[in-house]
């Protein structure tokens, strides 16, 4: 029998962790740009200290929302609040699962009163969608999937992100002055090279800058303007391995695992999404094993997004939210790992790290988190990682070690010694940036 659905997949394969656990899997890059163009380290450093241009145009899908219903519809699937945002505002997206678990987060982006751009991942997309079509919402959607799934065809929009500090700089030149003061994730219309597209106010790892979108036909004039307007600046390409570590800067988890798993009342929704889909082929490896999925879940509180969550409304995971709220027992830290063991653990000079493996935070209590994305960044001179770890061990500057392996997975004790290297790593905010920690947002 041929397993169609995530949830015949999971019954075929006894459990999600069989489904789903994956030793030594080679972590995701973003499709169609090239690795490096001047080098990580480089590229890295442009951001920091210069200005640098990232081509994100392949790598999420966008899922483009129409109608009287489409407000209704997200609040609904979400805990959002979006009768304030403005037309042009973008907002991260923060779904939940009736038990309060995450399903995913993605950015919404207000185009007129009844439409929307949801982008990023496509598991917030399925959820969206999912409840969109059982639920009868005057709504029509449709999808631009990423390149990996695209079959060779162009997406239907380009996004380019000019960041650093010398963003600014760039900007005036390409447009001939300053754009329009414009709050932090809002945006304004612009022209140029006689193209209409959106300038979204957007940082990475805490550096000024912007975000230009617009239709893909208009691509290419955008492009080499931008580009001109940065030689002259020391303008950085950012390949697909640099551009994966800014989100362990800016402290955001990418790809939460979605708690749909093994909740009774996702059943049809489980039999709804294809196995081939990104829920059904995630990868789940590192040193912290369990048998049970649910110990992978996480909340929106422990992700950071307690600040998003709006209770005007009613919506799917609305009460557990409000029972969980005062009683959060993990916290999302930076980890820094120390460099000696780093190097001992990972290779004598290694070239490059990244991974989104789980693995084991230790203190003498013995398990207290786990890592979820892991990086080197050349800047903090050694590897960091993004991290929920208990409470009372959240506080910076607390001592903790890290496991560096991969369980082989079920058949195998959780709690086995596989004599896997243990990093020494002291803990330290999330966001590790501290412009991205104190004023990113300032003007929001």
């Amino acid at each position: 029998m041929t397993a169609s659905s995530l949830q015949d997949g999971i019954d075929q394969a006894g459990s999600p962790l069989n489904l789903l656990w994956k030793p030594n899997a080679a972590p995701w890059l973003p499709e169609v740009v090239e690795s490096e163009y001047a080098g990580w380290r480089a590229e890295q450093r442009a951001w920091h200290e210069g200005v640098a241009f990232l081509e994100l145009s392949h790598h999420m899908s966008d899922t483009f929302l129409r109608g009287p219903d489409a407000t209704r519809l997200l609040m609904d699937v979400s805990a959002n609040e979006l009768r304030d945002c403005a037309i042009g505002q973008a907002k991260q997206f923060v779904p939940v699962t009736p038990a309060g678990h995450i399903v995913s987060d993605g950015i919404l982006l207000r185009e007129d009163e009844r439409s929307y751009t949801l982008s990023g991942p496509p598991t917030a997309h399925n959820w969206v969608k999912y409840h969109a079509e059982k639920d009868d919402y005057d709504v029509t959607f449709s999808t631009d999937p990423s390149s990996a799934f695209r079959g060779g065809a162009e997406p239907a929009l380009f996004r380019y992100q000019i960041q650093g500090p010398l963003a600014s700089d760039l900007v005036e030149r390409a447009f001939g002055g300053p754009l329009p003061r414009t709050k932090f994730f809002h945006s304004t219309p612009v022209t140029l090279e006689g193209s209409s597209i959106r300038a979204l106010r957007h940082g990475m790892a805490g550096q000024p800058g912007y975000e230009f979108i617009g239709n893909r036909e208009d691509a290419l004039p955008v492009r080499e303007a931008l580009v001109r307007a940065g030689e002259p600046l020391g303008l950085v390409h950012v390949g697909a391995l640099a551009y994966t570590t800014a989100s362990v800067e800016s402290g955001w988890i990418p790809t939460p695992v979605p708690g749909i798993y093994t909740d009774p009342e996702l059943d049809d929704y489980r039999r709804h999404l294809p196995l081939a889909s990104l829920e059904g082929q995630r990868r789940l490896h590192g040193s912290f094993f369990s048998e049970s999925i649910e110990d992978y879940y996480s909340s929106p509180y422990e992700l950071g997004y307690g600040r998003i969550i709006s209770f005007d409304h009613d919506f799917i995971g609305r009460d557990a939210l409000l029972r969980a709220k005062d009683d959060v027992s993990r916290t999302k830290v930076t980890l820094v790992f120390d460099p000696a063991d780093a190097r001992a653990a990972m290779g004598t000079e290694p070239e490059f790290t990244l991974s989104y493996a789980r693995q084991r935070v230790e203190a003498r209590d013995g398990l207290v988190g786990i890592t979820c994305h892991s990086a080197s960044l050349d800047p903090a001179g050694t590897v960091l990682s993004l991290a929920l770890v208990d409470n009372r061990f959240a506080e910076p500057g607390t001592e903790v070690s890290v496991v560096w392996g991969d369980h082989p997975g079920p058949g195998t004790a959780p709690d086995a010694d596989l004599g896997f290297p243990r990093i020494r790593a002291t803990v330290a905010p999330a966001p590790y940036d501290e412009y991205a920690r104190t004023l990113y947002r300032g003007d929001a």
